[in-house]
């Protein structure tokens, strides 16, 4: 880790905690009292401060607006029992960002701000980690392109931020998920693999169309054939197939490769299981589930770590699975979260201490 960064820390007067309670915390509405900030001019990192979470100033004509250079990161802190602030495996997302950053056209963001700013901003806000069963603290890393000026080219200027905000659980009950024909997530070429803002703004169509026939998210699908599948909803999907754990590919590029699907994937090692990365289809799957031996379907991401689906359909063809019977996937779950709250030893060396 890198050394004590130099910054400007302005601490609010009261804190926000005084008038709420953390336990059962919706994601993503409530934030912490402080922020990181820091912005990028004349090819330089500068201005590197924490404050009091505020608004943001911003021309009308800023470039992220139009352009959509916008990238961001998902990371979670969690508390053990003794009280000790932890955070999950932020060197990968911190490398992840910056392999975001180089497919925007945007600037790498160094090591000691990304990560020793975070480090800084979390311990200051400790006091907002949750220390409830499935409850953490949501780190938002963001980085957009602020100059003034409309034109399509890479902004000159960025601001980069982090924001904290207590969770509790994302998906409280398994899910339904349609698998998608029609919209495309990502093509080889693209920015699928980028945790890149238009690839979200992109995705709410076909997941409002899925809503309303009853489903909770899609399953995407390849853009050429819309037979390979990619991901679900904003997770990963990893299929239990006979004595076998088997998740798509990244190698084509239109996949997120996410810090929690290979966290999974060393967990499933741990269980005993092949873990299998390949091209497969949703012909592949339904095969697999007539032949009887699809036993587990779920999804993996940060906010959501495992998410059980106990419903899958494509066409015509309905898959219903009965969740409560399952075993492998609650044991993953168990597992990552033994070891994020302290329960289990870290043997892989994933919990970085505050």
């Amino acid at each position: 880790m890198t050394a004590a960064l130099d910054i400007n820390i302005t601490k609010v007067e009261t804190s926000k905690l005084l008038d709420m309670t953390l336990e059962n915390i919706p994601f993503g509405k409530y934030f912490t009292d402080h922020m990181l900030e820091a912005d990028y001019e004349n090819g330089e990192w500068k201005n590197v401060e924490i404050k009091p979470y505020q608004p943001l100033l911003l021309e009308p004509s800023v470039a992220a607006l139009h352009y959509g250079q916008a990238i961001f990161e998902g990371i979670k802190a969690y508390k053990d029992k003794e009280g000790n602030v932890a955070i999950f495996r932020p060197q990968d997302n911190f490398k992840r960002f910056n392999i975001s950053a180089e497919r925007m056209q945007m600037p790498v963001v160094p090591e000691e701000i990304f990560m020793e700013g975070m480090r800084m901003l979390i311990d200051l806000d400790k006091n907002w980690v949750p220390s409830m069963k499935d409850h953490s603290l949501y780190i938002r890393p963001f980085m957009f392109s602020s100059d003034p000026v409309i034109g399509v080219k890479p902004s000159e200027s960025y601001k980069f931020m982090i924001i904290l905000s207590p969770t509790g659980p994302y998906y409280t009950a398994p899910m339904k998920i349609y698998v998608e024909e029609k919209y495309t997530r990502a093509a080889p070429g693209g920015v699928g693999f980028s945790k890149n803002a238009g690839n979200y703004g992109a995705s709410m169509l076909a997941t409002a169309l899925a809503k309303k026939a009853g489903y909770d998210q899609v399953l995407w699908t390849d853009a050429f054939e819309h037979k390979y599948l990619q991901e679900v909803g904003t997770m990963n999907v990893f299929f239990i197939i006979g004595n076998t754990a088997v998740t798509p590919s990244l190698e084509e590029g239109t996949i997120l490769a996410g810090v929690t699907r290979d966290s999974a994937m060393t967990v499933l090692k741990d269980m005993g299981f092949e873990v299998i990365e390949k091209k497969i289809s949703i012909e592949d799957l339904i095969d697999a589930h007539r032949a009887g031996i699809l036993y587990e379907v779920f999804g993996t991401g940060t906010a959501a770590t495992i998410s059980l689906i106990k419903e899958l359909r494509y066409k015509d063809y309905v898959m219903h699975f009965d969740t409560d019977k399952w075993k492998t996937a609650p044991e993953l779950k168990q597992r990552l979260n033994d070891i994020r709250e302290g329960r289990a030893a870290d043997t892989h060396g994933w919990m970085f201490r505050v």
